[in-house]
This record gives C-alpha cells, sequence and structure tokens, in this order.
C-alpha cells in the first residue's frame, strides 16, 4: 500500500474498537469533517465518508465492485477455511457479485418481492407480532428476545418456506454469524461458526430438493417454478444459495433495525408520545431510524481501477469502506443532521438500503415488519419505558449495528 502512504491515512480509526461500537457516531461525524476519504490501516480499508461521494460509488458498480462484501475481513484459520472448503458450497450472492450474474439474480428474485406476495406475508406479520406481543408479562423485559428478533426470523423463514418446526434449529446455526465475515472471531468462534454453515447450507440443500419435486406456495418455489421453465436461467445451485443468503440477511438486519427503532424513539420520549397519539406519522418515524440509526452504518466495495474521490486518489484493488452512517448525517443534505426527528421532512433521502443495482431487494418487507411492530406496541404498550443507565451490547464488526438487548418497562 505504498500509494495509500502517501495519501490521507488515519491510524486512529477502528470500526472494531470499543468507543466505536459503543457510539461511533461522534467518530463518523469527525472523520466526515476532516476529509472525503483516508486509509485506515487497522482493517486495510479506504474509507469513504460523505453523502455524495458514497452514493456515486453506490452508482458506479464497474469502478466500485461489490465482490467484497460478504468476505471476512480479517484471515481465516486453516482449520476454519478446511472446514467450509468441505462442507459448504455458497458462492456470492447478490450483495456480493456484479452484473452480469447479479443482473440475472436479481431480476428472478424480484419477481418473489413482488407487490402480491409481500402483501399476502402483511396479515401474517400482524399475526405474528401480536401473538409475540400477548405472550409478554408485565414488568422488566428484554424486547430483542420478546419481539424484535423472532419476528423478522420468523417471517424470512416463512417467507422461504421453512417449516415452522425448523425455525429454533435454524436460528441457533445463526448465531454469530455476523462476526464470521465481518468481524474478528477468535480460532474457536471460527470453528463453531463454520460448522453452523456447513449445517445450514446443508439444510438449504435438501430444502430446495424437496421443493423441486413438490412446488407449494412460496418463495422458494416461485424460483423453482422459473427454473422448470429456463432452467439455464436460474440452476437448482443458484435457488440454493438464495435461500441460504436470504435467510440470514433478512432477519439479523431488520432485527437490529427494529431494535435501533423503538430505542430510539423511547429515548426521545416527547416523539413517542407523538407516535402514540398518531399512529399514521409510524411510516415517517420509520424513515428517521433509518437515517439517524440504521441497522447497517457502513459497507464494503473494492475498486477495479484506480479512482479520485473528493480529491483524493484511491489505487486499483483497494477495499473500501462506505460510511452510510456518516452519509446519513451529512449536513450538505440534512438540516440539523444529528438530531432525531420523527416529523422530518427529508428522511426517507437516505441511504440505509443503498442504491442502484444494488438497492436492498427486502426494504418493503423490512418498513412492513417495523411499521407493523411500533404500531402494535403503539396501541398495546403507550406507557413502556426504557429502563435506564441499562449497559447497551453491540456487536463488534465492521457492518451491522443493533443492541443485543433492550430492557423496558412493560406496563401491567
Amino acid at each position: 500500500m505504498e500509494d495509500a502512504m502517501a495519501c490521507p491515512v488515519n491510524h486512529e480509526f477502528d470500526p472494531l474498537g470499543e468507543a466505536y461500537v459503543a457510539d461511533p457516531y461522534p467518530i463518523l461525524s469527525a472523520v466526515r469533517e476532516e476529509g472525503p476519504a483516508f486509509y485506515a490501516p487497522a482493517i486495510d480499508m479506504w474509507v469513504i465518508t460523505r453523502f455524495d461521494d458514497i452514493q456515486s460509488a453506490l452508482m458506479d458498480p464497474k469502478t466500485f465492485s461489490a465482490a467484497v462484501g460478504q468476505r471476512p475481513v480479517f484471515p481465516l484459520t486453516g482449520e476454519a477455511r478446511s472446514i467450509i472448503k468441505e462442507g459448504f458450497h455458497a458462492y456470492p450472492v447478490m450483495s456480493d457479485c456484479d452484473p452480469p450474474r447479479h443482473t440475472r439474480i436479481r431480476r428472478h428474485n424480484q419477481k418473489g418481492f413482488s407487490a402480491r406476495r409481500i402483501s399476502v406475508l402483511e396479515p401474517k406479520v400482524w399475526a405474528k407480532a401480536t401473538e409475540l406481543v400477548d405472550s409478554i408479562e408485565p414488568g422488566v423485559v428484554d424486547l430483542v428476545s420478546a419481539l424484535t428478533y423472532p419476528l423478522p426470523a420468523y417471517m424470512i423463514f416463512t417467507f422461504i418456506g421453512f417449516p415452522d418446526e425448523d425455525m429454533d434449529m435454524l436460528k441457533s446455526w445463526c448465531g454469530n454469524r455476523i462476526a464470521f465475515s465481518w468481524g474478528k472471531p477468535t480460532p474457536a468462534e471460527q470453528r463453531e461458526i463454520a460448522n453452523n454453515m456447513v449445517n445450514y447450507w446443508k439444510y438449504c440443500e435438501e430444502f430446495v430438493a424437496k421443493r423441486a419435486a413438490d412446488p407449494v406456495d412460496d418463495f422458494t418455489s416461485d424460483l423453482i417454478r422459473i427454473h422448470q421453465d429456463d432452467p439455464e436461467s436460474l440452476s437448482i445451485s443458484d435457488i440454493t444459495n438464495v435461500a441460504y443468503g436470504l435467510s440470514f440477511a433478512g432477519h439479523e438486519t431488520t432485527t437490529s433495525f427494529t431494535g435501533n427503532a423503538v430505542r430510539r424513539l423511547l429515548a426521545n420520549r416527547r416523539q413517542w408520545d407523538d407516535l402514540c397519539a398518531d399512529r399514521s406519522v409510524i411510516p415517517q418515524a420509520v424513515e428517521e431510524v433509518l437515517r439517524y440509526d440504521s441497522s447497517i452504518p457502513a459497507w464494503r466495495r473494492i475498486t477495479t481501477s484506480k479512482v479520485t474521490v473528493g480529491g483524493v486518489e484511491i489505487p486499483a484493488d483497494a477495499k473500501i469502506l462506505l460510511l452510510l452512517g456518516a452519509a446519513n448525517r451529512d449536513p450538505g443534505h440534512f438540516e440539523d443532521p444529528e438530531t432525531f426527528d420523527i416529523h422530518r421532512d427529508d428522511a426517507r433521502k437516505h441511504l440505509a438500503f443503498g442504491q442502484g443495482i444494488h438497492y436492498c431487494i427486502g426494504a418493503a418487507l423490512a418498513r412492513m415488519e417495523a411499521r407493523i411492530a411500533l404500531d402494535l406496541l403503539a396501541q398495546r404498550a403507550p406507557g413502556m419505558r426504557m429502563v435506564e443507565d441499562q449497559d447497551f451490547d453491540f456487536p463488534a464488526n465492521v457492518s451491522f449495528r443493533g443492541p443485543r438487548k433492550l430492557l423496558v418497562h412493560w406496563p401491567g
């Protein structure tokens, strides 16, 4: 990285550092003000900080390739690599592949995420959320384990078509998956996660084979029918890969998103009270949470050629970290950006779901789940309060953020 040393270098920036994990936003604001881009030795990445530059990168997949989106940030142990090589045969999914493969796979997936299928899911989301809320007893409750984790997990597994009786097993296999690709797991953690990934992959292979033999009315069966009509456009391996990737991405991020929403609203009591008094503001509140405290405050790219960002020259084959959280609080795009305001008119202009060809395909489903969760909480527990002085625990990684626990006083 000789070129990098001649350009801006920030030796302090470390998204796995204690201060950043606890609260990245002061750091994000500081580095955005310092400059548009710099090299961070702690993670061996070039970091881009400002809205316009990040938006341009997202809209230029030819220069900013998605190929590294889900690769481990740090090298894996030999043991973990061996486990993966022997039993895990996934290949790049939509979020970490480029055209033309990305174009082909996304076109088919968009049919599965049609407005019809999302509308069919909405009453199921209401029913599951109601069931979960009805089971909450008065007192101190961890809202993550009671609602914001089980709801998205259940819904994405239902959407894909996984049977209810397998839910707990599948959720256990997802444990600590974020650390594998986006954090710095210990050798023992790598071994455990790798074995879980192999088990999950084998499950997906068997599940897709079962759907191929007997399609029903679910997302996987939609893909099976596309395969049956044109086997060369979408293979069985493609469908297995999609089921595996989507089942993880479709619930971890929404769990964090909804947890962030409840936390921010309860910490700003007047805004929670406003929402409870007028639930029509919930969609706007959802957008402000996405802007102010996204569940994905950063994402990765890799350059295919030398590029200049804000006057800073970045070499080819440079690993990139796009600071979406810094962009979403860029004062050049949002007035008073450090203030959480559910009545903000332009909150929806955030980059939380990305932009361009990789815009999050599950955005409508995530918004719907968060909206329903907040609506139900506002109806059932308007007097709910967050437990004061609790220590929030966030997973240490470069891309995902949401509280692992969220303790609230649930009214009787």
